[in-house]
């Protein structure tokens, strides 16, 4: 029985070391664990819109572009849902009722696009709703995991981001290659209705967060509201002040601004070169390992890299990858003996390791940016400037698709926006020198600042991370 009892510990020891990081497998991590595999597995229903809106609502490849730009808006105002959290409680919980309204607002979007979308207005108002109730949870997980990532230790710095979105990264894994299986044996509106259940194990799992009331006295909640919600904007005018952040934000910004040819490229892939949506499920399958390869690369070997030297060799080395393209939009592929889809795996691994790599340290810069109380607010007004950037790339790049005269049969200009896009990548090289250095920080910091940002300086100078 001894023996039973320490193999039984060694067991668990090893589990909690090597998939949750080290961080004890608690209900509330797996409750916060769970919301984020909801965002990866909601992955089932994105082939599905894709082909319902090329096929079914027969939109162009530059409207789809540009409904994309904007759906994403509820994701440029998560500064919005987080100062509610963090400021406006619901029965005296920040985190909780949040979770489960947005749960159900996600169920109400699906359902929607399963039965009552008609129209190309109708789908951007439920895919819009749906991205709302995405945001939202985002928000309120994000608030809790800056919570905790705080007080990582240096030599565990990014380990519980990693653990995070490495359980997004998991759910897509899952769902990945039946969102296209299932799309030879379903319609796309039975695929909606199936994805609608998933948006309830969110609502379901707020219930293990633990959280105790702000205030118990109702007498007192509006007053305390009001100087909450004060206290909040002097820490947000605070930060927001500070070069050690908007520099860095404003160049993720660019770095995400630069257009796209996402759009292009699916109907590429469907009416040129005829892929099935089974293939395109298996091509999501490639990716999403990748996305995992891409975290566990970052958390092994590079979460202790200066962010300069990550963002300037995985731009560098994505936008020579990237140029690969134009070997299948021009067919030459061909020519060299390689099949369409084995050139598309293969080009879709590699470029997503890179993203992955180069997105996981924007991540835990966030959230050591956080200061206490304001935890949603400031992480999701960081988080949203990469997010208002996606939307700027969508639509640049529905208006260079429309330009070069791009459409749902004519990808004769494709090339060019292949050039386009990524020649655009290289743009953010000439402002690398926004980001934190590798060695000591030795700007000064007003007396009133917060000392959130003393102590993020003080790490910089003793670990040399750059997240």
């Amino acid at each position: 029985m001894l023996i039973d009892s320490s193999g039984l510990s060694k067991v668990k020891d090893s589990v909690k070391e090597k998939i949750f990081f080290g961080h004890e497998p608690s209900a509330e991590l797996i409750a916060i664990l769970s919301v984020y595999f909801v965002q990866g597995i909601l992955g089932l229903a994105r082939l599905a819109v894709s082909f319902f809106l090329k096929d079914e609502l027969l939109l162009s490849p530059a409207e789809v572009s540009a409904m994309l730009g904007v759906v994403a808006i509820p994701w440029m105002i998560k500064p919005l849902f987080g100062f509610m959290s963090d400021g406006l409680p619901i029965f005296g919980y920040r985190r909780r009722p949040y979770l489960i309204l947005s749960g159900i607002l996600g169920a109400i979007a699906w359902v929607s696009m399963a039965t009552i979308v008609h129209s190309s207005w109708a789908a951007t108002m439920a895919i819009a709703l749906s991205s709302l109730a995405i945001a939202v949870s985002d928000v309120i997980v994000d608030s809790l995991v800056v919570e905790r990532a705080r007080v990582e230790s240096q030599a565990d710095a990014g380990s519980l981001q990693s653990l995070c979105w490495g359980a997004t990264a998991f759910g897509g894994l899952v769902t990945a290659y039946f969102s296209g299986m299932l799309l030879e044996h379903f319609t796309t509106r039975t695929i909606f209705l199936i994805t609608a259940t998933f948006p309830l194990i969110v609502s379901g799992v707020a219930w293990l967060i633990a959280e105790s009331p702000v205030n118990k006295d109702t007498n007192d909640t509006n007053n305390a509201n009001s100087l909450s919600i004060k206290h909040q904007l002097t820490q947000l005018r605070q930060a927001v002040s500070q070069k050690t952040i908007w520099l860095p934000a404003a160049f993720v910004f660019i770095l995400q601004a630069t257009p796209t040819a996402e759009s292009a490229f699916f109907y590429f892939s469907t009416n040129e070169l005829h892929f099935e949506p089974e293939f395109l499920g298996r091509v999501r399958l490639v990716t999403s390992l990748a996305s995992l390869c891409g975290i566990w690369i970052f958390q092994r070997f590079l979460k202790s890299v200066p962010f300069r030297v990550i963002f300037g060799w995985s731009t560098v080395i994505s936008a020579v990858l990237g140029m690969t393209m134009l070997l299948l939009v021009t067919h030459t592929n061909r020519t060299l003996g390689i099949d369409d889809r084995w050139f598309s795996l293969g080009d879709s691994l590699i470029l997503t390791v890179m993203g992955q790599i180069a997105y996981m340290p924007v991540l835990v810069l966030a959230a050591r940016l956080c200061p206490p109380g304001v935890e949603a607010t400031l992480f999701a007004l960081l988080m949203s400037v990469f997010n208002l950037a996606g939307m700027v790339s969508y639509e640049v790049g529905a208006i260079i698709m429309h330009w070069l005269g791009i459409t749902e049969s004519n990808f004769d200009s494709l090339w060019i926006l292949v050039i386009i896009t990524n020649l655009s990548t290289l743009l953010p090289l000439a402002f690398l020198q926004w980001l934190p250095k590798d060695d000591t920080q030795t700007e000064a910091l007003p007396t009133h600042s917060e000392p959130f940002i003393q102590n993020l300086i003080l790490q910089e100078q003793e670990s040399q991370v750059v997240e």
